[in-house]
């Protein structure tokens, strides 16, 4: 891998943790807004306040309408007193009406048939009024609502009118300004009472959903654990609702698959450490049969006992793998962390590994650079880096390069491992994390295929995250060495 390839993958590795870096934070700044509950409360509100609106119009119709009603019959009387009044003493009857009016709510006027005033305090016919023909009981008489024109600041009045029999017109109105006034308190009433009910039920129910909340931030933080492995976690029950019931449901279950992860892994380790012994015991005699054979000068059974020794090896070397991997999955988190100087580390890395290099005359070069400590288990870092390198140097042709960088990205340090080796597919990268699997082009080579198991393993412990990459030629393990799971 040239230094250029390992330029590149630092760059591409610093895109990546900005972009993620900044897509949660977009995330996290508006999840509040994006719950159920908030926008059930955004919805309740826009219902409630819709809802009021209708209320209030439909009150305020009402008590207009019943008022005006009442005003029409309060018309209707003096329309009624009116006729009892002979035509040539109507005028002075209106007279003495306007005279004893205390408050002025009613207004009067007669006109002439050609519209002339002949008395009263309304100066011109109102245009437009209905007129009742002689004789009418004004029983289904209704009045029109105007404002007099000859004072602008009268207020609105209610109007009826008549045809005397004479043919002068008589016109009574009636004013509007206690209707005006009702509709104004009960619009101040209803109004500051649905302001008030409506921020009392948003900030009641904001508590409410304060609380459930907390208790989905809760379970969430619970449900982040158990993702990284500790299945031990159970969600937390608070109250006797839906969100109870769910925690009691999903607690059942996380039970349960303990329990067969449990059985499963117990009966993998028994079966393991079972197994172990009968091979430990098969490598000795294959070790005593080898000493015998060799005595009697049979090169062919020489060559079968070293093959089946080399066989009886590999066999034990993949149940300790896997008797490792299982062991740091059953790790408790974080346990025995400590403060870790991956420069120093990177370093004993090279320098113990070196050696094995040059035998192979395989050119290692490293570039450490100081970067913040993380808080992790050295020895299991120690491990994994060691596998990385270990796997470079070996599938890296001979006369070869591997290189080791440690720089200091954004998000925290970055340790990338690259070398010109055969490569490993796109489509087989989350493949070879696996147990036992290998990449057919290196199957001729020995090993396990555990070896990068253990790595993601250690890796998947330290909330890390570890990348594949590499092109034609080459690969390039790069692992991001800060927590990637926030809790």
């Amino acid at each position: 891998m040239t230094v250029s390839a390992l330029e590149f993958g630092k760059v591409r590795g610093t895109a990546i943790s900005t972009e993620a870096q900044s897509t949660d934070s977009t995330s996290r700044s508006g999840e509040r807004w994006h719950t159920t509950t908030f926008r059930w409360l955004s919805a309740y509100a826009a219902i409630f306040t819709l809802c009021f609106v209708a209320l209030l119009g439909f009150l305020e119709y009402s008590v207009g309408a019943a008022m005006e009603r009442e005003a029409d019959s309060a018309i209707r009387w003096q329309m009624r007193y009116f006729d009892s009044k002979s035509d040539d003493r109507l005028a002075s009857s209106i007279d003495k009406r306007i005279e004893r009016e205390n408050r002025h709510t009613n207004y009067y006027g007669l006109f002439t048939p050609d519209g002339h005033r002949l008395a009263g305090d309304i100066m011109t016919l109102p245009p437009g009024v209905k007129l009742d023909r002689p004789g009418e009981s004004h029983s289904e008489s209704t009045g029109r609502t105007l404002t007099l024109a000859e004072d602008p600041s009268t207020p609105t009045v209610r109007v009826m009118g008549e045809i005397r029999g004479d043919g002068d017109q008589l016109v009574i109105g009636r004013s509007l300004a206690d209707v005006r006034h009702v509709r104004e308190e009960l619009t101040k009433a209803l109004i500051g009472g649905g302001v008030l009910c409506l921020a009392i039920s948003l900030g009641t129910g904001l508590l409410l959903s304060l609380r459930q909340m907390r208790r989905v931030a809760d379970m969430r933080r619970v449900t982040t654990r158990i993702a990284n492995g500790d299945l031990g976690q159970r969600l937390p029950i608070g109250g006797r609702d839906e969100l109870d019931m769910l925690c009691h449901l999903v607690n059942h279950m996380l039970a349960e698959v303990e329990r067969l992860m449990n059985e499963v892994k117990g009966a993998c380790d028994g079966i393991a450490h079972d197994l172990r012994t009968p091979l430990v015991r098969l490598r000795l005699q294959l070790a005593n049969l080898a000493e015998r054979v060799r005595d009697s000068g049979d090169d062919a059974a020489n060559t079968l006992v070293a093959n089946a020794r080399v066989e009886a090896d590999s066999i034990l070397d993949r149940f300790g793998a896997m008797l490792r991997i299982s062991e740091i999955g059953a790790l408790q988190r974080r346990s025995g962390f400590d403060v870790v100087s991956l420069q120093t580390l990177v370093d004993e890395l090279c320098d113990l590994y070196q050696p094995l290099a040059e035998e192979k005359s395989i050119k290692l070069q490293s570039r450490t650079e100081p970067v913040e400590p993380v808080h992790a288990d050295r020895a299991l870092l120690f491990e994994a880096f060691s596998n990385l390198l270990d796997n470079a140097i070996k599938f890296a042709p001979e006369g070869g390069d591997v290189s080791v960088e440690l720089w200091s990205c954004r998000s925290g340090p970055q340790l990338v491992i690259a070398d010109n080796g055969p490569g490993i597919p796109v489509s087989e990268r989350n493949a070879v994390l696996n147990r036992f699997y290998r990449v057919e082009q290196t199957r001729h080579i020995p090993g396990t295929g555990l070896g990068l198991g253990i790595v993601s393993a250690i890796v998947r412990l330290h909330d890390f995250e570890l990348r594949i990459g590499g092109e034609d030629c080459g690969t390039t393990i790069t692992i991001d060495c800060w927590p990637h799971n926030l809790q």
